[in-house]
């Protein structure tokens, strides 16, 4: 199964708000690894200012907000 990269941080809405939409969107069709940005100095370093970032095989599928047709267009492969 494919997986999805959300980068976040704790007390972010913005990113509670994505994850929130984005859970019930991919439901049993892909996987999603939540990463939180203060866990890892590279990661804080390069997403700081953006979280909350969605990334897909290496690449940034959406930025702050939910992009739902960039997820739908995954999910239809």
């Amino acid at each position: 199964m494919s997986k999805l990269k959300v980068y976040s941080r704790q007390g972010c809405h913005l990113c509670e708000v994505l994850i929130e939409e984005l859970l019930p969107l991919i439901e049993g069709r892909l996987e999603v690894e939540i990463r939180d940005i203060d866990t890892n100095p590279q990661w804080r370093e390069r997403w700081y200012a953006d979280i909350p970032v969605v990334e897909y095989a290496g690449e940034v599928i959406c930025r702050h907000f939910l992009d739902r047709d960039a997820i739908t267009g995954i999910l239809r492969g």
